[in-house]
């Protein structure tokens, strides 16, 4: 039953579980929630648009975009990469890979790197496009790799964690888990320091190693299964790891909220949270895309919610992203919302994609980049 879980059409829940073998639910479904009508506080200005293949492609994917200097680095499900001015939107170089990928971006020390769902892992010269180096793993790549300039760290959908050589794509080493008996479709990138790699599991679990040797330093369980079914003990760490000083913040599905200490793992704070999308930080407080579609802020200090807004319900919401004084969330109709940090009501909204908008929204300094499904970048700045 492993890696059966898919993504229904818009009409349906966010997060629909199809597993083979297992009875389904005649429990009607309830619609996505109408959009309310706001006043708009905010303005959000598209300063250029720039179409990047097909994008996510007609399969669950969750392609991101990423940023290093002066140029934002984008790819689609059907391997085009492109380089891109991100102040202008102007082209810088473009390579068609003509590879299934599934996991990108990654990008950083003079390398961007893409997953694919056949197992391989390319390296491109940030500056030119040119490939540096390719690399096999044992399953499909779901999340970009992730590089500290020596290591370059790979996770695939079965958990298992690979450490290549940044310069050549040789081998280092390769760390092995058990995932669980079903799981989402997806991972979360690993998070890369000096010393460590940290990575989300299907289990519920954290795990951090050391990235020289790729032996365990720390294991923290965040989510414990619970439930007579399996899919109801479905606890991934789905929405990839946020490093922030020295706290790591990490949301499970059907699981907890929390955040924990870099070095030793220890557990800061958490509370009963269910996300398959992700978390953003900012001025003491966490923000939460839950999976019904309620966007939450919590309090770091007391871990107690500050306010929550339901107005997204069934949504299919983006990891949410801190913007200015704002918290940015897409949904599964390509509108990128705003909402007040404060308070959680809605300050600002634009269409960004007809075909959705599911990637996390990247926010660099006074910029926000948006990658909808259907393959359109837009750089905003608030007006």
């Amino acid at each position: 039953m492993r890696d059966v879980m898919r993504w229904k059409n818009a009409a349906v829940l966010a997060l629909a579980i199809l597993a083979v073998g297992c009875s389904s639910n005649s429990k009607k479904e309830l619609p996505p929630a109408e959009l309310p009508d706001i006043t708009e506080e905010v303005t959000l200005q598209k300063n250029w648009s720039r179409s990047v293949g097909d994008g996510q492609g007609e399969t669950y994917n969750l392609l991101v975009p990423a940023v290093d200097g002066d140029v934002i680095y984008a790819g689609d499900v059907n391997g085009r990469v492109m380089a891109i001015d991100r102040f202008s939107g102007d082209v810088k170089w473009k390579q068609d890979l003509e590879l299934p990928v599934s996991g990108a971006v990654g990008v950083g020390y003079g390398l961007v790197m893409v997953g694919t769902l056949k197992g391989e892992v390319v390296a491109l010269d940030a500056s030119s496009g040119e490939e540096r180096w390719r690399a096999r793993v044992n399953g499909e790549v779901l999340a970009p790799p992730a590089n500290n300039g020596d290591v370059v760290v790979v996770q695939t959908q079965n958990d298992t964690l690979f450490g290549f050589d940044a310069a050549t794509g040789s081998q280092r080493w390769i760390y092995e888990n058990t995932p669980a008996v079903l799981t989402l479709r997806g991972t979360g990138s690993p998070v890369v320091t000096n010393n460590l790699v940290v990575a989300g599991l299907s289990t519920g679990k954290v795990l951090a190693l050391d990235i020289q040797r790729g032996i365990p330093v720390w294991e923290q369980r965040v989510a414990v299964p619970q439930g007579r079914s399996e899919l109801d003990r479905v606890v991934d760490i789905d929405g990839g790891l946020l490093l922030s000083g020295g706290n790591l913040y990490v949301v499970t599905y059907q699981g907890r909220v929390a955040a924990l200490d870099l070095e030793s793992g220890r557990v800061l704070w958490q509370r009963e949270a269910s996300s398959y999308a992700g978390v953003a930080q900012g001025f003491g407080n966490v923000y939460v895309s839950l999976a019904n579609g309620t966007v939450e802020g919590v309090d770091e200090r007391s871990a107690s919610a500050l306010w929550s807004n339901d107005a997204l319900a069934r949504r299919q919401l983006s990891a949410p992203e801190v913007f200015s004084s704002y918290v940015a969330v897409g949904d599964f109709e390509g509108y990128l919302h705003l909402l007040s940090q404060v308070d959680g009501h809605f300050v600002g909204r634009v269409k960004i994609d007809g075909d959705g908008l599911r990637a996390r929204p990247l926010v660099i300094g006074d910029w926000l980049y948006a990658f909808g499904n259907g393959g359109e970048l837009v750089g905003l700045t608030i007006r």
